[in-house]
């Protein structure tokens, strides 16, 4: 178990570094306004889109106390929910921060140790969900949306009625697609580097090995 421990801890790590980077990747949002036809589906225009997406990316982030404050109307169910989301993207930064540093410790003991298997552990580990969520959202995006929200909530307020919470129409489900999809592959990606830098050391070693045989 001790052995797993360290994949476990970077796993961990790069799936709430992950989400978290992709909830601060504005970019990703700003492109989608053109790309998803915000503007002509909301009514809204790109000011007020982006002013109200702000808003909600600054209440998420774990240093924001204040209330959410939109421009927009909003229930009180509509409320409930954002400040549900807002406890799981706080949980989420602190899990990344705790396994940040718990990772960087044991890794850096390991490495210093000679020890390089925790790469290949941590790059097998850490593909399995992304190839799991990536099945999930192949067959049927809309049930893989529906399914991760009753996971998540323990209540049907993320169900938004637009006449009450008009701000989810500028949150369409395309966009989250999107979110999910940027996920996965970030955490492809850093799991490819694991393997690779792996792969490397592990051929360093051998060549270093011959050469003293």
């Amino acid at each position: 178990m001790k052995r797993f421990l360290l994949p476990i801890l970077i796993t961990l790590f790069l799936i709430s570094a992950s989400a978290v980077f992709t909830l601060n990747f504005r970019a990703l949002y700003y492109h989608d306004i053109s790309s998803l036809n915000i503007e002509e589906i909301s009514g809204y225009s790109e000011h007020v889109i982006r002013e109200n997406y702000n808003a909600l990316i600054d209440y998420n982030s774990i240093f924001h106390r204040d209330p959410l404050d939109l421009s927009l109307p909003m229930s009180r169910e509509g409320r409930i929910h954002f400040q549900d989301v807002k406890r799981i993207f706080d949980v989420l930064q602190i899990i990344c921060l705790i396994t940040l540093t718990a990772s960087l410790i044991l890794g850096i003991r390991s490495w210093k140790q000679g020890c390089r298997k925790f790469l290949r552990n941590s790059a097998i580990l850490s593909v399995l969900l992304p190839a799991a969520a990536g099945i999930l959202i192949a067959s049927n995006w809309e049930n893989a949306f529906i399914l991760f929200h009753e996971i998540m909530f323990s209540n049907d307020y993320w169900i938004f009625d637009e006449r009450t919470d008009p701000v989810i129409q500028i949150l369409p489900d395309e966009f989250f697609l999107h979110c999910a999809l940027m996920i996965i592959a970030l955490i492809l990606a850093a799991s490819l580097c694991m393997g690779l830098i792996y792969l490397r050391q592990k051929h360093q070693k051998n060549d270093s090995s011959r050469l003293h045989s």
